[in-house]
């Protein structure tokens, strides 16, 4: 698991489209602070399907980190 507050921009590693994967999301608050989880879970055919593989964290500064790279990357407003 990790709480991601900032990005850097890759220097255009191997970068390929991966497979489709089921994601499911939590948000929640600690200490009065709020947060953002973003779980996946592997193709279906893993050696443990439906267990979470990755789960990344955000807190308000990663969020508007992560909003102003999909507004760049996608045209959005």
């Amino acid at each position: 698991m990790a709480l991601v507050r900032r990005f850097e921009k890759l220097d255009s590693e191997r970068n390929q489209l991966h497979q489709e994967v089921e994601a499911r999301y939590a948000i929640f608050e600690r200490d009065g602070v709020g947060f953002v989880q973003i779980n996946t879970y592997g193709r279906p055919d893993r050696e443990m399907p439906g267990i979470a593989s990755q789960s990344i964290q955000l807190d308000r500064q990663g969020a508007e980190a992560l909003v102003d790279i999909l507004r760049r990357a996608f045209s959005i407003n």
